[in-house]
C-alpha cells in the first residue's frame, strides 16, 4: 500500500479488469455470473443459544487446538446446562485435551465439532466482551454473532460442522 499519493489507471475488457499503480500491475478476471443466493445458507431457525465471553472462548480454543488432530483441526463443543466443555483429541498421537466454561444457554443441549482455526480467526476478528453462537442441529450450520449490537455495522459469521469423531 502506497504511503503517498498514487495515479491509478483502470481498464478493462469484457473478462478481464486492469489496475495499474507504481510499478505494480494487477489483473481481476471478471465473472458473468448469477450470484449465489446465500441467504439460503444461513439458518434462519436457531433455537439452540449459546453466550459467552469472547476471550475466555478464544483463549481456550488456542489452547485445546494444540491437541486436536493437525489435518483437521477438529474441536468439540459439548453444551449441556450453563456449561461448555471444549475438548480435541488426536488418536493418532494419543493427545487429549478438555476445558470447562461457563455460559449462558437456552434450548436442547447439543455436541457439535468445528474447525478450531476456523473459530479462532472469527473470534480474532470480533471486537465485543460477549459472543452469541446460535445452533439448530449437530449438522448444520452455526451463527457467530457479536452480543452487543454495534450501530455502526451488522456481523453475522456463518461457520459450517465438521463431523465428530466418535470418541468419547
Amino acid at each position: 500500500m502506497p504511503t503517498e499519493n498514487t495515479d491509478v489507471t483502470i481498464d478493462f475488457n469484457m473478462s478481464n479488469a486492469f489496475f495499474k499503480f507504481g510499478n505494480i500491475r494487477m489483473i481481476c478476471r471478471l465473472i458473468d455470473e448469477r450470484f449465489p443466493d446465500y441467504e439460503n445458507v444461513i439458518p434462519s431457525q436457531n433455537p439452540i443459544k449459546m453466550t459467552i465471553s469472547r476471550t475466555d472462548l478464544l483463549g481456550s480454543l488456542k489452547r485445546i487446538s494444540i491437541y486436536a488432530n493437525k489435518t483437521t483441526h477438529q474441536v468439540r463443543l459439548k453444551i449441556t446446562g450453563s456449561e461448555l466443555q471444549v475438548s480435541a483429541e488426536d488418536l493418532d498421537f494419543s493427545n487429549e485435551a478438555n476445558e470447562r466454561l461457563s455460559c449462558e444457554h437456552e434450548g436442547d443441549d447439543i455436541e457439535i465439532g468445528f474447525n478450531a482455526r476456523f473459530l479462532i480467526e472469527m473470534l480474532s476478528n470480533l471486537d465485543t466482551d460477549q459472543i452469541k453462537l446460535n445452533m439448530s442441529a449437530s449438522n448444520k450450520a452455526g451463527l457467530i454473532l457479536p452480543a452487543e449490537k454495534d450501530k455502526a455495522e451488522d456481523i453475522l459469521m456463518l461457520v459450517m460442522p465438521v463431523m465428530l469423531n466418535q470418541y468419547v
